[in-house]
């Protein structure tokens, strides 16, 4: 199978190369490209690429911007850190999608769902209108209040107000700006959906940050990050190498 990767990361583009290798030996990258100008350049000629695996955040602009210059008549799978509301989008336009840090299993089903698919139609330009038409529409949709328990009163708290949140023995706590913490009756993965993504961020399976509670970032060994918040938490902080990556540039968007 020949592959075309679309990803200005080199790390993630990287673990891409090598996962899909491990799945399939007989696989072949014929291209990295780092820019929606490379892609357009690239597909504007004739290319032997079977599948084209896809970030959505590029250096110079959002992929979908290569749609709009270049016919690209290949099946694409999209690589994406978005949140919720977006794979909304994806599963309603038919699009297929993998969650950025890309995990082999997932990776292992889109490749099969590929395989089984072979005559998949390319996929055209109205699906991708309908797709950020979608996303567009429902950027101010997020929870803004939680009702917490706090004794014999529900207490409204703005989640404008959260430093970060964070699992403790299987209860999800909130801690505030002003370091009061609250119990949430929610699971973190539902939270982390109903959050601003451009101010909270996942740094590890048990910790949600917003960017203002972050005080530094320390390098730590084997690429792995150590995040210093405000008000100070209780453990290390610690983010994985595979996310580092993302969440550098999350801090920078």
């Amino acid at each position: 199978m020949k592959i075309v990767i679309v990803e200005d990361e080199l790390a993630a583009s990287e673990n891409l190369a090598y996962l899909l290798k491990i799945l399939d030996p007989e696989i072949e990258v014929l291209a990295v490209l780092d820019s929606v100008r490379s892609s357009v350049a690239y597909f504007s000629s004739s290319t032997e690429a079977e599948l084209v695996f896809m970030d959505i955040h590029l250096a110079d602009g959002l992929s979908f911007e290569i749609f709009d210059q270049v016919q690209i008549n290949k099946p694409v799978i999209f690589t994406t850190a978005y949140d919720q509301y977006a794979l909304k989008a994806f599963k309603v336009n038919s699009i297929d999608y993998l969650l950025k840090p890309i995990d082999e299993d997932e990776l292992s089903k889109a490749l099969t769902q590929f395989k089984v698919q072979s005559t998949v139609d390319p996929t055209p330009d109205i699906k991708l209108e309908g797709l950020l038409n979608l996303i567009n529409s429902q950027r101010g949709m997020y929870k803004t209040t939680y009702l917490v328990h706090l004794r014999d009163q529900l207490i409204p708290i703005k989640t404008a107000s959260l430093a970060y949140l964070y699992i403790d023995t299987g209860i999800v706590k909130g801690v505030t700006k002003e370091n009061i913490v609250y119990t949430i009756d929610e699971n973190l993965e539902d939270i982390e959906n109903e959050l601003d993504p451009a101010l909270f961020y996942r740094v590890n399976r048990q910790f949600i940050v917003h960017k203002d509670a972050i005080d530094n970032i320390k390098y730590y060994f084997n690429g792995k990050l150590i995040l210093n918040v405000s008000p100070v938490y209780k453990e290390q902080i610690i983010i994985s190498k595979a996310k580092s990556t993302a969440f550098k540039k999350w801090i920078n968007s």
